[in-house]
């Protein structure tokens, strides 16, 4: 059983050589730090925005997603999808919406894990670290694809607009309507956590990996 347990963890690093090379070997663990401050910020801050404009809306309309809530303007928006059979939004990814923080501080807790294991096994633990930010838009264009492509035929406007899918980053146009739809700070933050902890891994196999070979038995 410890046998296993060390094959997980890898090897520790003996305190003469973590003396001699002391930035080498803390490196990795203040990069994946970073990545894990960026994620645990993220949960309070809107990871996508959208802005409607309409004639009748000289201001716009606009509507923050954060990764357990809507804000915003939601029942303005609401009020037009209605008329051109559209789902409310609150409809979308309620699933993913409560599983949000939990998922998250999963997240955070890997990344954690991964400071004190160092073996190849850290980088399948924080692997959903490096790929959250894309299955976050991943999912988002799900929802926006579902909703725009499957619009109440008994609607007001039904016979006016015809089956779309809304973009999920930059402008698009419905009718008179034109959506503009951006990252928001929380969702560049997780980009951010991301990328570092693909440099934090980098730096992690450059410091322990020679010290799993001086483990490996030499055969001839």
């Amino acid at each position: 059983m410890a046998g296993l347990i060390e094959t997980f963890i890898g090897p520790r690093v003996p305190i003469e050589e973590l003396r001699r090379r002391r930035f080498h070997y803390l490196a990795p663990g203040v990069v994946l730090s970073i990545a894990r401050l960026c994620l645990l910020v993220s949960i309070f801050l809107p990871y996508w925005m959208m802005e409607l404009q309409a004639p009748q809306y000289p201001d716009g309309l606009h509507v923050e997603a954060y990764v357990n809530r809507l804000v915003g303007d939601v029942a303005e928006i609401d009020g037009l999808n209605h008329y051109i059979g559209m789902r409310p939004l609150e409809d979308a990814a309620q699933l993913e919406r409560t599983l949000s923080i939990a998922m998250l501080i999963v997240l955070v807790i890997a990344i954690e894990g991964a400071l004190y294991i160092h073996t190849k096994w850290a980088a399948l633990i924080v692997l959903p670290v490096i790929v959250f930010p894309a299955f976050f838009l991943i999912d988002l264009h799900f929802w926006m694809h579902t909703f725009g492509q499957n619009l109440d035929p008994a609607a007001p406007l039904s016979s006016s607009i015809k089956p779309f899918t809304p973009p999920v980053l930059g402008v698009g146009v419905i009718g008179q309507f034109k959506t503009i739809a951006s990252m928001g700070p929380g969702l560049l933050l997780a980009w951010c956590a991301s990328l570092l902890t693909i440099v934090g891994l980098v730096l992690h196999r450059r410091a322990y990996r020679p010290l799993h070979d001086l483990k490996e038995p030499v055969t001839t």
